[in-house]
């Protein structure tokens, strides 16, 4: 694997930060993978990424929302209620062939094994060690 990003966070604007270095990365033909861990796993399970207090004024989620959408990003609502729509660029990764991963030690503690979202794989903790060595460069941190 060249590449393995580690999310993290709740926040919404990391989400798409990640999915959106990975299916870049993907379309430049190199082998990218997320792992979602801590507080990020528990979101995707709940259904709750909210975007940081910077981000979250109707003028910057407009922007977002308009620049996303020529960026050829899902955006949702129309009007003053548009926005980018976070489920339909995870989806958009799926389905771009972006492997996605659970962290083995959060499936573990959040309790969360049969809870996992479709295109999310949970991972064994062998499997995860296996996936740190041979990768070729880690973003991100547990």
């Amino acid at each position: 694997m060249d590449m393995l990003l580690i999310c993290r966070d709740a926040s919404a604007s990391s989400l798409v930060s990640n999915l959106m270095l990975a299916m870049r990365q993907k379309e430049r033909g190199l082998q990218v993978a997320i792992l979602f861990t801590s507080e990020a796993l528990a979101a995707l399970t709940r259904g709750t990424f909210l975007w940081p207090r910077e981000l979250q004024e109707s003028e910057i989620r407009l922007a977002m929302a308009d620049n996303g959408k020529k960026a050829g990003l899902p955006v949702t609502g129309r009007g003053e209620a548009r926005q980018l729509d976070i489920w339909q660029i995870l989806n958009k990764a799926k389905e771009s062939g972006v492997p996605m991963y659970a962290a083995p030690v959060w499936v573990d503690l959040l309790g969360i094994q049969n809870k996992l979202p479709a295109g999310l794989s949970a991972l064994t903790t062998d499997s995860a060690l296996k996936m740190f060595v041979e990768a070729k460069k880690i973003i991100g941190s547990l």
